[in-house]
Protein backbone atom coordinates (compact mmCIF):
# COMPACT_ATOMS: atom_id res chain seq x y z
CA UNK A 1 0.00 0.00 0.00
CA UNK A 2 1.67 3.66 -1.07
CA UNK A 3 2.66 5.72 2.12
CA UNK A 4 -0.13 8.72 2.82
CA UNK A 5 1.75 11.98 2.02
CA UNK A 6 1.68 13.58 5.72
CA UNK A 7 0.18 16.67 6.18
CA UNK A 8 3.54 18.53 7.25
CA UNK A 9 5.00 17.03 3.63
CA UNK A 10 1.89 18.38 1.88
CA UNK A 11 2.42 22.07 3.35
CA UNK A 12 6.35 22.72 2.70
CA UNK A 13 5.48 23.62 -1.50
CA UNK A 14 3.24 26.38 0.53
CA UNK A 15 5.98 27.20 3.70
CA UNK A 16 8.72 27.88 0.46
CA UNK A 17 6.70 29.90 -1.28
CA UNK A 18 5.82 32.46 1.88
CA UNK A 19 9.70 32.43 2.34
CA UNK A 20 10.21 33.08 -0.91
CA UNK A 21 7.88 36.10 -0.63
CA UNK A 22 9.13 37.12 2.84
CA UNK A 23 12.77 37.04 1.60
CA UNK A 24 12.64 38.45 -2.28
CA UNK A 25 9.94 40.52 -2.70
CA UNK A 26 8.17 42.23 0.32
CA UNK A 27 11.59 43.99 0.51
CA UNK A 28 11.25 45.04 -2.79
CA UNK A 29 7.79 46.11 -2.47
CA UNK A 30 8.88 48.20 0.94
CA UNK A 31 11.81 49.95 -1.80
CA UNK A 32 9.21 50.67 -4.42
CA UNK A 33 7.47 52.35 -2.10
CA UNK A 34 10.23 54.52 0.07
CA UNK A 35 11.64 55.07 -3.34
CA UNK A 36 8.66 57.26 -4.86
CA UNK A 37 8.14 58.64 -1.11
CA UNK A 38 10.90 60.28 -0.54
CA UNK A 39 10.21 62.77 -3.37
CA UNK A 40 13.91 62.95 -4.38
CA UNK A 41 13.89 61.57 -7.95
CA UNK A 42 14.89 64.02 -10.58
CA UNK A 43 11.76 63.96 -13.21
CA UNK A 44 14.13 64.94 -16.07
CA UNK A 45 17.19 63.10 -17.48
CA UNK A 46 18.51 66.99 -18.92
CA UNK A 47 18.59 68.75 -15.79
CA UNK A 48 19.29 65.96 -13.25
CA UNK A 49 21.90 66.55 -11.06
CA UNK A 50 25.68 65.47 -12.54
CA UNK A 51 28.29 67.38 -10.25
CA UNK A 52 30.87 65.83 -8.14
CA UNK A 53 29.35 64.74 -4.69
CA UNK A 54 32.58 65.69 -3.33
CA UNK A 55 33.71 62.31 -2.52
CA UNK A 56 37.14 61.97 -4.56
CA UNK A 57 40.47 63.60 -3.63
CA UNK A 58 41.29 66.11 -5.81
CA UNK A 59 44.08 65.14 -8.26
CA UNK A 60 45.91 68.20 -8.18
CA UNK A 61 46.98 67.89 -4.81
CA UNK A 62 46.53 63.93 -4.40
CA UNK A 63 50.11 62.43 -5.97
CA UNK A 64 49.12 59.05 -5.41
CA UNK A 65 47.05 56.35 -6.98
CA UNK A 66 43.96 55.94 -6.26
CA UNK A 67 40.72 54.03 -7.89
CA UNK A 68 37.70 54.08 -6.83
CA UNK A 69 34.31 52.09 -7.21
CA UNK A 70 31.00 53.61 -6.61
CA UNK A 71 27.34 53.04 -6.92
CA UNK A 72 24.11 55.24 -7.31
CA UNK A 73 20.63 54.62 -7.44
CA UNK A 74 19.00 54.22 -11.08
CA UNK A 75 17.06 56.93 -12.58
CA UNK A 76 13.78 56.72 -12.01
CA UNK A 77 11.74 54.02 -11.74
CA UNK A 78 14.55 51.38 -12.38
CA UNK A 79 16.04 53.40 -8.82
CA UNK A 80 13.39 51.42 -7.09
CA UNK A 81 15.40 48.20 -7.47
CA UNK A 82 18.88 48.81 -8.14
CA UNK A 83 21.93 50.61 -8.77
CA UNK A 84 24.48 51.49 -11.37
CA UNK A 85 28.42 50.81 -10.45
CA UNK A 86 31.20 52.13 -11.80
CA UNK A 87 34.88 52.28 -11.34
CA UNK A 88 36.90 55.57 -11.24
CA UNK A 89 40.64 55.62 -11.59
CA UNK A 90 43.85 58.03 -11.06
CA UNK A 91 47.25 57.04 -11.54
CA UNK A 92 50.27 58.39 -9.88
CA UNK A 93 50.51 62.37 -11.14
CA UNK A 94 47.78 62.68 -13.09
CA UNK A 95 45.53 65.25 -13.18
CA UNK A 96 42.37 63.79 -14.39
CA UNK A 97 40.36 60.82 -13.36
CA UNK A 98 39.67 58.07 -15.92
CA UNK A 99 35.65 56.67 -15.02
CA UNK A 100 35.30 53.14 -16.16
CA UNK A 101 31.36 52.41 -17.22
CA UNK A 102 29.25 50.57 -18.81
CA UNK A 103 26.20 52.60 -20.49
CA UNK A 104 23.24 51.68 -22.76
CA UNK A 105 21.91 54.67 -24.18
CA UNK A 106 23.60 54.47 -27.55
CA UNK A 107 23.57 50.55 -27.74
CA UNK A 108 20.29 50.33 -29.89
CA UNK A 109 21.64 53.14 -32.34
CA UNK A 110 24.78 51.22 -33.13
CA UNK A 111 27.13 53.02 -30.42
CA UNK A 112 29.62 51.15 -27.85
CA UNK A 113 28.25 49.96 -24.54
CA UNK A 114 31.84 50.48 -22.92
CA UNK A 115 33.25 54.29 -22.02
CA UNK A 116 36.30 54.78 -20.70
CA UNK A 117 36.05 58.71 -20.09
CA UNK A 118 39.61 60.55 -19.61
CA UNK A 119 38.90 63.09 -17.57
CA UNK A 120 35.43 62.01 -16.30
CA UNK A 121 34.15 63.48 -12.73
CA UNK A 122 34.78 60.54 -11.26
CA UNK A 123 32.12 60.79 -8.23
CA UNK A 124 29.47 62.55 -10.07
CA UNK A 125 26.01 61.86 -9.18
CA UNK A 126 23.71 59.78 -11.31
CA UNK A 127 20.85 61.60 -12.96
CA UNK A 128 20.36 63.55 -9.22
CA UNK A 129 21.47 60.26 -7.22
CA UNK A 130 24.19 60.74 -4.65
CA UNK A 131 26.82 58.06 -5.51
CA UNK A 132 27.99 55.72 -2.30
CA UNK A 133 31.96 55.06 -2.25
CA UNK A 134 32.06 51.26 -2.35
CA UNK A 135 35.93 50.77 -2.49
CA UNK A 136 39.52 52.93 -2.01
CA UNK A 137 42.29 51.75 -2.99
CA UNK A 138 45.53 54.04 -2.54
CA UNK A 139 49.06 53.44 -3.46
CA UNK A 140 52.18 53.81 -5.59
CA UNK A 141 53.64 51.52 -8.79
CA UNK A 142 51.28 48.52 -7.28
CA UNK A 143 47.68 50.64 -7.89
CA UNK A 144 49.12 51.89 -11.27
CA UNK A 145 49.83 48.00 -12.16
CA UNK A 146 45.89 47.34 -11.26
CA UNK A 147 44.77 50.48 -13.39
CA UNK A 148 46.70 49.31 -16.35
CA UNK A 149 44.92 45.59 -16.43
CA UNK A 150 41.15 47.83 -15.51
CA UNK A 151 41.96 49.25 -19.00
CA UNK A 152 43.29 45.56 -20.61
CA UNK A 153 40.09 44.34 -19.52
CA UNK A 154 38.12 46.73 -20.38
CA UNK A 155 39.08 46.71 -23.59
CA UNK A 156 38.09 42.25 -23.74
CA UNK A 157 34.38 42.96 -22.01
CA UNK A 158 32.54 40.89 -24.67
CA UNK A 159 29.51 43.27 -24.45
CA UNK A 160 30.66 46.25 -25.63
CA UNK A 161 28.20 46.38 -28.60
CA UNK A 162 25.23 44.71 -26.17
CA UNK A 163 23.31 45.87 -23.22
CA UNK A 164 20.35 44.72 -21.79
CA UNK A 165 19.08 45.82 -18.37
CA UNK A 166 17.26 42.44 -16.80
CA UNK A 167 19.41 40.02 -15.86
CA UNK A 168 22.36 41.53 -17.87
CA UNK A 169 25.02 42.53 -19.08
CA UNK A 170 24.15 45.95 -18.23
CA UNK A 171 26.43 48.50 -15.94
CA UNK A 172 26.82 45.90 -12.60
CA UNK A 173 28.03 42.80 -15.13
CA UNK A 174 30.46 45.26 -16.50
CA UNK A 175 32.07 46.19 -13.23
CA UNK A 176 31.95 42.52 -11.41
CA UNK A 177 33.42 41.30 -14.87
CA UNK A 178 36.46 43.84 -14.01
CA UNK A 179 36.40 42.95 -10.48
CA UNK A 180 36.60 38.98 -10.90
CA UNK A 181 39.91 40.09 -14.07
CA UNK A 182 41.39 42.24 -10.71
CA UNK A 183 40.98 40.24 -7.99
CA UNK A 184 43.14 42.94 -5.76
CA UNK A 185 40.66 45.12 -5.24
CA UNK A 186 38.45 42.56 -3.64
CA UNK A 187 35.29 44.62 -4.52
CA UNK A 188 31.85 43.77 -2.78
CA UNK A 189 28.94 44.73 -4.66
CA UNK A 190 25.61 45.45 -3.09
CA UNK A 191 23.10 43.25 -3.68
CA UNK A 192 21.16 45.95 -5.53
CA UNK A 193 23.44 45.85 -8.26
CA UNK A 194 20.82 43.51 -10.56
CA UNK A 195 23.70 42.40 -13.39
CA UNK A 196 26.52 41.60 -11.19
CA UNK A 197 25.59 38.06 -11.35
CA UNK A 198 24.83 37.46 -15.09
CA UNK A 199 28.54 35.46 -16.31
CA UNK A 200 29.72 36.01 -19.45
CA UNK A 201 30.27 33.72 -22.16
CA UNK A 202 26.88 31.82 -20.98
CA UNK A 203 29.36 30.13 -18.30
CA UNK A 204 27.76 28.72 -15.02
CA UNK A 205 30.60 29.01 -12.60
CA UNK A 206 33.16 31.32 -11.49
CA UNK A 207 34.47 33.26 -8.89
CA UNK A 208 32.54 35.99 -7.46
CA UNK A 209 32.38 40.08 -8.38
CA UNK A 210 35.05 40.32 -5.55
CA UNK A 211 37.52 37.70 -7.29
CA UNK A 212 37.27 35.13 -4.11
CA UNK A 213 35.01 32.29 -3.05
CA UNK A 214 32.73 30.40 -5.81
CA UNK A 215 29.97 31.89 -8.16
CA UNK A 216 26.98 29.60 -9.48
CA UNK A 217 24.65 31.51 -12.00
CA UNK A 218 22.11 30.44 -14.59
CA UNK A 219 21.88 33.14 -17.19
CA UNK A 220 21.80 35.66 -14.43
CA UNK A 221 18.17 34.33 -13.05
CA UNK A 222 19.37 31.72 -10.47
CA UNK A 223 22.57 30.57 -8.30
CA UNK A 224 24.11 31.57 -5.93
CA UNK A 225 27.52 33.13 -4.41
CA UNK A 226 29.66 32.05 -0.85
CA UNK A 227 32.55 34.25 -1.01
CA UNK A 228 34.66 35.93 2.18
CA UNK A 229 33.74 39.01 0.62
CA UNK A 230 29.73 38.50 -0.32
CA UNK A 231 29.21 36.00 2.31
CA UNK A 232 26.31 33.61 1.16
CA UNK A 233 23.61 35.20 -1.24
CA UNK A 234 20.98 33.64 -3.65
CA UNK A 235 20.19 34.73 -6.34
CA UNK A 236 16.34 34.44 -7.62
CA UNK A 237 15.26 36.08 -10.94
CA UNK A 238 18.46 38.28 -10.81
CA UNK A 239 17.49 39.45 -7.52
CA UNK A 240 20.00 38.70 -4.68
CA UNK A 241 19.55 38.05 -0.68
CA UNK A 242 21.54 36.40 1.67
CA UNK A 243 23.83 37.25 4.96
CA UNK A 244 27.10 38.67 5.30
CA UNK A 245 29.19 38.04 8.27
CA UNK A 246 31.96 40.59 8.11
CA UNK A 247 30.60 42.70 9.64
CA UNK A 248 27.34 40.92 10.05
CA UNK A 249 24.26 42.12 7.74
CA UNK A 250 21.22 41.05 5.75
CA UNK A 251 21.55 41.79 2.01
CA UNK A 252 18.21 42.50 0.50
CA UNK A 253 16.42 42.94 -2.75
CA UNK A 254 15.53 46.42 -3.70
CA UNK A 255 16.86 47.28 0.08
CA UNK A 256 20.37 46.87 -0.13
CA UNK A 257 22.57 45.82 3.18
CA UNK A 258 20.83 46.12 6.73
CA UNK A 259 23.45 45.59 9.70
CA UNK A 260 26.49 46.67 11.27
CA UNK A 261 27.98 49.75 8.99
CA UNK A 262 30.52 48.25 6.52
CA UNK A 263 33.43 50.30 6.12
CA UNK A 264 34.89 51.46 2.73
CA UNK A 265 38.17 49.74 2.52
CA UNK A 266 41.05 51.34 2.26
CA UNK A 267 44.85 50.62 0.95
CA UNK A 268 46.30 48.64 3.18
CA UNK A 269 49.62 46.15 3.43
CA UNK A 270 47.36 43.78 2.94
CA UNK A 271 46.33 45.02 -0.58
CA UNK A 272 50.38 45.31 -1.33
CA UNK A 273 51.04 41.89 -0.21
CA UNK A 274 48.96 40.30 -2.59
CA UNK A 275 49.06 42.91 -5.63
CA UNK A 276 52.92 41.00 -5.83
CA UNK A 277 52.04 37.23 -4.95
Amino acid sequence: MPDTPTLSSRRWPFRLLIAVVMVFFLPLGYALTAHYADGEQASDWRTARRDTAGLAPDPGVTPEAVIHVYAARAFRWRGAFGVHTWIAAKPQHADTWTRFEVVGFSVGRGGRAVRVSEGGIPDAYWYGAKPTLLREVRGGDEIDALITRLHHASAEYPYDNHYRLWPGPNSNTFVAYLGRAVPELSIDLPPTAIGKDYLPDGAWFSSAPSGSGVQLSVSGLFGFIFAPEEGLEINLLGLSAGIDLSPPALKLPGIGRIGTASEVPTPSRDLIATSRD
